[in-house]
């Protein structure tokens, strides 16, 4: 189950912007093995609308923080930021598996085999 919340910070809370960050944070979930919980900031300083969006999955914890002019764009590449980072999180821990070489290939078995000779 996904947790979202969102808030909004020196702005007036929109139904629109906070159906477009909930329907874009929630497709970060099909990269994540483990259930995801987010935080989702967008506030406004002067002309720039920022995103900052925090996510915990698992032991797995990703920020990312984006600056625009428009709310719907820093949305996005915020979310945009998030999925290189879990991508790259991916890749990293892949590797580091098949660096340990620890796979059936290589004659690690998973369990000891047991010897199948009928007695005499």
């Amino acid at each position: 189950m996904n947790n979202i919340s969102i808030t909004f910070r020196h702005v007036d809370p929109s139904d629109a912007i906070k159906a477009h960050a909930e329907e874009k944070v929630q497709k970060l979930q099909r990269f994540l093995r483990q259930p995801m919980s987010a935080r989702v900031t967008l506030s406004v300083d002067k002309l720039e609308q920022g995103a900052e969006i925090r996510i915990s999955s698992g032991g797995e914890h990703l920020e990312a923080h984006e600056v625009c002019e428009d709310m719907y764009m820093a949305i996005d590449r915020a979310v945009q930021k998030l999925e290189r980072q879990i991508s790259g999180h991916k890749g990293s821990v892949q590797s580091k598996q098949r660096r340990s070489g620890s796979t059936l290939r290589n004659g690690a078995s998973p369990e000891p085999a047991e010897d199948n000779v009928p007695e005499s």
